[in-house]
């Protein structure tokens, strides 16, 4: 693996996920009470042996990047190991980042001095478990000029990824972005294969196709252009690499949370019983940065007044103190303080959010540092919710960060 050098692209602006991208990119948005989108992919590469990694940031960077400089500073820069956060640095022209091809173009120095023999290119806005060894494996043994990570996905959700068709041998014919008709994996007609924003290329047949696309007026994206590109040509070899889990469950789990609806379902999956990703495998752990703080704290039990300080069916981070509240099928973030009488439902509170005596709050995500004064109320009448919040399609109230709500 020391021949391989890694790129994660991290610079989205997650605007389908706003108010929570309002002041963080998207791979910095909270994740199952404790960790961040871009927690998954960095341990992805830890856990495969991956050691030289770039951060490619650049919309409000500023949390992500002291994220990642707080949390993962694990490796050893003496033996030529690290995790580093790029910016544009305006090193070509004076333009930020155009595209996600235009992001590595833009550090072609940085491959130079690296002198990679292939050159990992990830998302840092998916969750799901993957060792990129295997993929590297395949790549080699392929002899491609670069492989693509596919996933299978039904037919009908094609039109919300990008479909990469294949021959029988898994060799990549062609691409289409949000198909209405789209091409299916060969042999199976309810089956498409999913782009996962996964790319191993050989470095210089990289270094060759971002050169070229430099020169064109295109967006100056792998998917849209770089691919396209490369499969028009005879002496190109595309393979497509079908995506092994590491989650060790039936169904295969890759989930790209770019709406508030699909990012509250994924982490409602992680208080069930058996949810379908397994946050609690320590043959393949997720790591994080955590702060220092005290064991959550349960206190009071008067059965016969109502106050009751008890956490059912849910996740609850450290720091956090449930005071004579109730809280039922929801993720509290470090930190989160529930006072006496308030009952929390089917919701997802942010680190250093305070929930006042009486207060009620269901089917809800509070951002950081919310205030919710005694007696509020959060969810309960949608009308009243979007006249001052964010209110989901399927009616999920999201209350953006340091908000105060005040009471009825």
């Amino acid at each position: 693996m020391k021949k391989v050098l890694t790129f994660i692209m991290a610079g989205g602006k997650g605007e389908r996920l706003q108010p929570l991208t309002k002041d963080r990119a998207k791979p910095a948005v909270p994740f199952g009470g404790i960790y961040r989108i871009i927690d998954f992919t960095l341990s992805n590469c830890i856990n495969s042996g991956i050691r030289r990694i770039h951060i490619l940031v650049q919309y409000k960077s500023m949390s992500l990047m002291r994220h990642v400089r707080m949390g993962w500073n694990i490796l050893n820069a003496e033996v030529g190991e690290y995790i580093d956060s790029l910016p544009a640095q305006q090193r070509i022209d004076e333009h930020w980042y155009q595209g996600t091809a235009d992001a590595i173009f833009q550090n072609l120095y940085s491959i130079q001095v690296e002198n990679p023999d292939q050159v990992l290119i990830l998302a840092g806005d998916h969750i799901y478990k993957m060792n990129y060894k295997l993929m590297l494996d395949h790549h080699r043994e392929t002899g491609a000029d670069v492989t693509i990570g596919v996933v299978p996905v039904p037919v009908e959700e094609a039109r919300h990824v990008g479909v990469v068709e294949v021959d029988r041998n898994n060799i990549v014919t062609g691409f289409q972005e949000k198909p209405l008709v789209p091409k299916t994996v060969p042999g199976d007609p309810t089956c498409i294969y999913g782009s996962m924003g996964i790319y191993i290329f050989d470095r210089w047949a990289l270094e060759e196709e971002l050169h070229e696309d430099a020169g064109k007026d295109t967006a100056h994206d792998f998917g849209k252009n770089i691919l396209p590109q490369m499969v028009q040509k005879a002496n190109r070899k595309i393979v497509a690499y079908n995506f092994v889990d590491m989650n060790k469950k039936e169904a295969l789990y890759w989930r790209d949370v770019g709406t508030l609806d699909a990012y509250y379902e994924a982490n409602m999956d992680l208080i069930q019983v058996t949810p379908h990703f397994n946050l609690y495998d320590r043959d393949w752990p997720a790591r994080t940065y955590q702060l220092q703080y005290p064991p959550a704290k349960f206190v009071f039990a008067d059965e016969s007044g109502g106050r009751r300080g008890a956490a059912l069916n849910s996740l609850v981070g450290d720091g956090c103190i449930i005071s004579g509240g109730t809280v039922q099928r929801s993720i509290l973030s470090p930190n989160v303080r529930i006072n006496s009488y308030a009952d929390v439902q089917d919701s997802m509170i942010f680190e250093d959010v305070d929930v006042g005596r009486h207060a009620k709050i269901r089917n809800a995500i509070l951002d950081k540092h919310v205030k919710v004064m005694p007696g509020a109320q959060i969810g309960y009448n949608l009308e009243r919710d979007r006249a001052r919040f964010t209110v989901t399609p399927n009616g999920i109230v999201v209350v953006e960060k340091g908000a105060v709500v005040e009471g009825e």
